[in-house]
């Protein structure tokens, strides 16, 4: 029986990686009874693990990515489970990786815009990514633009070991009926029509064109709900009357809240794919976004593509927006289908 040491710490997070992490993983193991997992995990308590599988053991690996602890005890961590493949949802492999691995590249963010990232976190992001897409058996990405993206920057004999696994969408991301509706906005207050952006307020967001175009909209007509959290929004300021920011949302809330709004709008600069807006397809809310990076392919001739300036995005927001009917490009269980079949052929 063959072994997948797999890196499930992001897990524990409410970031994206840390959906991609409990989605995919979580219908990986439950499909694959014929391989043995071990889950390294921030916490064994965690309740997304799936539980009472035989073929599927967890290691508490408490230590945090991109930091000297992990190069250090990851790999003794891979040696220890005895693994014949390690899989990273994420690019960050330990330098000297024991196994054949599996990776995934989500995007190439730090090439374009560094955040708040050092200069030497920047170096260091470089060179880990540059051996781990040079090492690795096989590279899985989000969108045919970010494996361009990756054979542009290393190579095109890079290409064949690449392959495309679109991010999927929950079953509980539908379109839901009224009396769904009007519950979750009674229980946030939401008392007029309203955009809705869902997502982190990092530099290439874009949030703060988002929220000039808001400002060009009648005043009072509607409001703006960011769904978001993390240290950066509070570098937005004091935000304009109208818009509320709000966080720790159920999927199901946020599917009554996808369902309900004007529009989903973004003006991000770059994303390797955009899940909210696969999310917000899924459950027929009208999308207006940036025409940049992954954004069209993910929007798939469905959404209104702007450039992201203040002026288009308020143009467009202006604009009745007509709902379109609730359009789901993957799941995650064909994700974790296609993941399956790369695990098995890079043994």
């Amino acid at each position: 029986m063959n072994t997948i040491a797999i890196d499930c710490r992001f897990a524990a997070t409410q970031s994206g990686l840390g959906r991609y992490t409990r989605e995919l993983i979580t219908r990986v193991v439950q499909r694959d009874h014929a391989s043995r997992y071990v889950l390294f995990v921030r916490s064994a308590s965690e309740d997304w693990i799936p539980r009472q599988l035989q073929h599927v053991s967890v290691v508490e690996s408490n230590f945090s990515h991109y930091s000297f602890a992990e190069q250090w005890h990851l790999p003794r961590l891979i040696l220890r489970s005895k693994a014949n493949l390690f899989f990273s949802p994420h690019f960050n492999v330990p330098f000297f990786c024991p196994t054949p691995f599996v990776m995934t590249v989500h995007d190439l963010i730090l090439h374009h815009f560094p955040n708040e990232a050092s200069f030497l976190k920047q170096v260091a992001y470089r060179l880990l990514l540059a051996r781990s897409v040079r090492r690795a058996s096989h590279i899985m990405t989000v969108s045919n633009f970010v494996m361009q993206e990756i054979v542009d920057s290393y190579g095109t004999n890079i290409a064949k070991r690449i392959s495309v696994v679109r991010e999927g969408v929950s079953e509980s991301y539908r379109f839901r009926s009224a009396e769904e509706i009007d519950v979750v906005k009674k229980a946030y207050g939401l008392d007029k029509p309203y955009f809705l952006y869902v997502g982190n307020c990092k530099q290439h967001k874009n949030v703060s064109t988002l929220l000039g175009a808001f400002l060009m909209l009648p005043r009072g007509s509607s409001q703006l709900i960011l769904v978001t959290g993390g240290k950066e929004v509070r570098q937005l300021g004091i935000l304009p009357l109208g818009v509320r920011v709000l966080s720790g949302l159920s999927d199901q809330a946020m599917s009554c809240l996808y369902s309900g709004a004007r529009s989903f709008v973004t003006a991000s600069l770059y994303e390797g794919f955009c899940l909210p807006i696969a999310e917000a397809l899924a459950c027929g809310c009208p999308v207006i976004a940036s025409h940049r990076a992954a954004i069209p392919e993910t929007a798939a001739g469905r959404s209104v593509l702007v450039e992201p300036t203040v002026e288009c995005l308020a143009t467009a927001m202006s604009m009745p927006s007509e709902r379109p009917l609730p359009f789901i490009g993957t799941t995650w269980e064909q994700a974790a289908a296609s993941a399956l079949s790369i695990f098995r052929s890079a043994f």
